[in-house]
């Protein structure tokens, strides 16, 4: 490390914030690879940088994989170049591969770590069995998590055949990650019924060639109906050889495939994902609407863009450094204790095996407290405890930066580098000289993280932590906060997670004199080893502590390790924990109330199997009023999506009470995609400016049903066979991994830190109702006879809360005007759809027939034998908030009769008019016929009268 910039970080002079970017910019001209550190992918003149392929730990070598990767990329950048007509190719790509692969001269990682990469590969399979996937969990348009291979589909050739090359699967799913589309096939609905009940394959585009095939071979599709069902052993082959050019979403493996499906192509009418997800748009509509494509344009000429360049990067040992505050701010709100018990904890049972940990501090000035010690044992762990500061300084000045630089010269003992350390940093975060070391942390290729204790003025903290790739926490000054949480999350980083620590309870609480703090933790069998209780106060003696296993065996107080000093009692349970049900129970028997903390993790049981885990982000760590904050909670084991479990979030501000929110997994509201493992929510209950901490807590009952069979993502087809001129020529069948391990037989809990998130423009007091239904995602149509039903998840009052209190349906026979101008398509009378409470399934039915004349095709285009219509919704709450339009969803009706070609608007117009005209004619023709009749009637009787009066009169004249 350049000593020149170690001194800037101590230096102490007035040295200003202009000239610290001034170096910043200079850095970045001479190391233009310093602009990526920490910010993943980057576009830049049309060529990707910065895709990370990171492999697992516990794939096993193999000098194939490498070049294999190499050869899948440098393909999919020339297919993707072309099937994006020219506009973005792959340029720089860094390969991660693990430290329990023999070194090979490669280059030392830096911020680069497995939990960062884009594209992982592992030896994990499902009853998928190869397929690639990626984890979509945002929507349509939006980045996914990540894509993932297995090493068998990166070393298998006799894979190809029916995936196609690995270049191509890979655009495939680089579509997927990057653009946010959809598959455009359905393996649960490989079938449909189009508009004019005819069987057709789901596809796109549909001029994707095949045929028919029963058990027997080829058929015609009338043979494989049963009542509009189709026969078991019927599927639909495609043809090797075709001219449809597209899409790449649906089959990449034709060779006659080089186009994503556009407007032009677009199956509107096939039940698949990406018609549900992007409300029947075009996976290139999509594509081009996204920033990559509005920022750059076509490269010009005829040339291939140049071939990408790999770097192949390598874990080493894995070296950490405990930067902590020392200065007096700490003493105040028991900062300091609370940090002693979670560096203890952090120490003793979270930092992994073989690591080597150092330890420095500081208050204006730096200490460095512990040289690099590696932990092989738990001895090695106890003498690191020794060297933690025990008290604070009386200085109140802190400088991070001089934390810092000694936390670089503990680092660079090992390897004379701080590349690919971690650094801890735990600060009151009162420091307003930070910017002085920004160049030098940026350049030092270490990650940090951050830890801001009961502080508002961290901002300058977490940018080291978020400028580096690292994590950033906040834990507030109440007495009830676990600083524990935080140091959890933090783990090595390489994927191994039979290694890491699984927090399984995570309670505080203050306890009033003589009263209880009980609870249950479930010990599943996924995990059991290195099971550690600990047991935190902040004043006085210990509690009484009760512990009972599943077997009714009883641990006490002292049966515990106490220290006194750091207020801690810990339990370690030797071997593998019994599975099942550990009830503990805290007893104050202070005569004031106490804040008591317990906290359980465990390590897994055995490398067969690996844990149920759970990993809690944010869409965005910083917000404005009134954006609300998505909550994320991934909850699996492996790649299997966990349902059905109870997952809550914890959301503590810095002052006031924690919010508790219940996260979902049904599909709808903040949650995208139904049964995916990912458990979401809208949170807008702000009530303050500021940070916030969040935790998110998971458990399942025994008795309910948690895994699926099918790992959740986006998956690339594996075609079963094709038909070559004329002949069936089938693949070899889909090998499917069966699940070998069993069904937890008595649930599970965890717990997670998803760090802190800032909110500003919060009004003080009350404000108005500002927060909307959210938008409805998951509408269908189905069409009955002549009804068509729809189907949603009602919305709430706010977002996904309360309750709405209308819905506005509309139609139109235009997918654009629907799009465009939703608020002058045709109004569907919903007078008697009363919305339900949020979350609850709604159901509408009505009869199209009645809008027929107004729904004709407006060209002739759409002039067929049958038309489509197309319905979207939105709520709206009782001060007249109207939510986003819904995803639109389309319905195949009968066409009406052919006649010309009026708009339909003032078709009904006109046929309204003439309707009253003719009706106001009759009334006026039965008005004078009846006049005319009743006049005639009364002239004749009138003259009836004259008649006999004058006979009368003739017999009284004298004769």
């Amino acid at each position: 490390m350049n000593r020149r910039l170690l001194y800037n970080m101590t230096h102490r002079d007035n040295v200003s914030l202009l000239c610290s970017l001034r170096f910043v910019t200079l850095l970045v001209a001479l190391s233009p690879e310093l602009v990526f550190l920490g910010a993943g992918v980057q576009l830049r003149d049309n060529g990707y940088d910065g895709l990370l392929v990171a492999i697992n730990p516990w794939v096993p070598e193999n000098q194939n994989l490498i070049p294999n990767i190499k050869e899948m990329i440098t393909e999919a950048s020339f297919y993707l170049f072309n099937a994006t007509k020219r506009r973005v190719f792959f340029r720089n790509i860094q390969i991660l591969i693990p430290a329990t692969w023999k070194a090979n001269n490669y280059s030392k990682v830096k911020q680069e770590s497995y939990e960062k990469a884009n594209v992982i590969v592992t030896d994990w399979k499902g009853v998928d069995g190869d397929d690639p996937h990626t984890l979509q969990y945002r929507g349509c348009g939006r980045e996914g998590k990540y894509i993932h291979f297995t090493s068998n589909f990166l070393l298998n050739d006799d894979l190809i055949t029916g995936y196609g090359s690995r270049g191509r699967v890979f655009v495939h799913e680089w579509a997927h990650l990057r653009w946010g589309v959809f598959d455009e096939y359905n393996n649960d609905k490989p079938f449909y019924l189009d508009g004019q009940n005819k069987i057709k394959a789901t596809r796109c585009s549909s001029d994707i060639a095949g045929t028919f095939v029963c058990e027997k071979g080829p058929c015609p599709h009338e043979n494989c109906i049963i009542s509009k069902l189709f026969k078991e052993g019927c599927t639909f082959l495609y043809n090797s050889t075709q001219n449809a050019t597209a899409s790449i979403m649906f089959m990449q493996s034709l060779s006659s495939v080089v186009e994503f499906c556009n407007t032009s192509t677009h199956n509107q009418e096939a039940p698949n994902l990406q018609n549900q997800m992007c409300s029947l748009r075009s996976a290139w509509d999509v594509i081009t609407d996204s920033p990559d494509f509005s920022h750059s344009i076509p490269m010009n000429g005829t040339e291939l863009p140049p071939p990408p360049m790999f770097s192949v990067v390598q874990d080493g040992d894995k070296v950490v450094c405990l930067v902590l505050d020392v200065s007096s701010k700490m003493a105040e709100a028991n900062r300091f204790l609370r940090l002693k018990q979670a560096a203890e904890f952090y120490l003793m049972q979270i930092v992994e095996i073989h690591t080597f940990v150092g330890i420095a501090s500081f208050n204006s000035k730096g200490q460095i407290r512990a040289q690099l010690h590696q932990i092989n044992n738990d001895d090695d762990r106890k003498l690191l405890v020794s060297y933690l500061p025990i008290t604070t300084s009386a200085e109140a000045e802190t400088s991070i930066c001089s934390g810092l630089k000694k936390g670089f010269e503990v680092v660079e003992k090992l390897n004379g580098k701080a590349s690919g350390s971690v650094m801890i940093l735990v600060t009151s975060g009162a420091d307003q000289h930070i910017s002085n070391c920004l160049p030098t942390v940026l350049s030092s290729g270490a990650t940090i993280h951050s830890i801001a204790m009961g502080s508002s003025e961290a901002e300058k903290v977490e940018e080291l932590a978020h400028r580096t790739g690292g994590l950033k926490f906040y834990v507030p000054d109440k007495s009830n906060a676990n600083m524990i949480d935080a140091f959890s999350r933090i783990s090595s980083g390489t994927g191994d997670i039979f290694q890491q620590t699984i927090q399984l309870e995570s309670m505080s609480e203050n306890v009033k004199p003589h009263h209880q703090l009980k609870n249950t933790v479930t010990v599943d069998n996924s995990v059991g080893n290195d099971t550690i209780f600990l047991v935190t106060w902040q004043i006085s003696d210990p509690p009484e502590i009760v512990l009972v296993d599943p077997t009714g065996k009883k641990y006490y107080t002292n049966n515990f390790t106490t220290s006194l000093a750091s207020r801690t009692a810990s339990l370690c349970i030797p071997g593998t924990a019994k599975p099942g049900h550990w009830a503990y129970s805290l007893n104050n028997t202070h005569h004031s109330p106490r804040a008591l903390t317990v906290t359980v993790a465990s390590r897994a049981s055995s490398s067969a199997v690996p844990p149920a885990t759970v990993e809690v982000f944010v869409e965005k760590d910083s917000v404005h009023f009134p954006d609300p904050v998505t909550i994320y909670a991934n909850v699996r084991r492996g790649f299997y999506p966990i349902l059905n479990a109870t997952v809550t979030a914890i959301i503590e501000p810095g002052s006031g009470d924690p919010v508790m929110l219940k996260l979902f997994d049904d599909g709808a509201g903040a949650d995208v995609i139904k049964n995916d493992g990912i458990y979401s929510r809208y949170f807008f209950s702000f009530a303050v400016n500021g940070r916030y901490s969040l935790k998110v807590y998971v458990s399942r009952s025994a008795s309910i049903s948690t895994l699926v069979h099918s790992i959740a993502g986006s998956h690339a087809m594996y075609v079963p066979g094709y038909i070559t001129n004329g002949n069936i020529q089938m693949n070899a069948p889909k090998k499917s991994a069966h699940r070998s391990e069993e069904e937890q037989k008595c649930g599970f809990n965890r717990v997670s830190s998803g760090g802190s998130f800032s909110v500003q423009g919060v009004p003080e007091g009350s404000h108005a109702d500002i927060f909307p239904p959210c938008k409805i995602i998951d509408l269908e149509a189905v069409k009955v006879e002549e009804e068509v039903t729809l189907s949603w998840t009602a919305p709430g009052e706010d977002f996904d809360q309360g309750q709405a209190t209308s819905y506005e349906i509309r139609i139109s026979i235009s997918l654009q005007n629907i799009q465009d101008d939703f608020n002058n398509a045709i109004l569907v009378n919903t007078s008697k759809l009363h919305p339900k409470q949020a979350g609850s399934k709604e159901i509408f039915k009505f009869s199209p027939r009645f809008f027929a004349n107004g729904l004709e095709p407006q060209s002739e285009r759409e002039i067929q034998e049958n038309h489509r219509i197309y319905v979207a919704i939105r709520a709206m709450d009782r001060n007249s908030l109207k939510s986003a339009v819904s995803n639109i969803v389309q319905v195949s009706l009968p066409s009406p009769p052919k006649s010309a070609s009026v708009p339909g608007r003032d078709h009904l117009i006109l046929k309204g008019v003439l309707t009253a005209m003719s009706l106001i004619g009759i009334i006026c023709l039965v008005i004078t016929v009846t006049h005319y009749i009743l006049n005639k009637k009364k002239c004749s009787h009138e003259r009836q009268w004259d008649k006999i009066a004058m006979n009368k009169c003739t017999e009284y004249l004298p004769s």
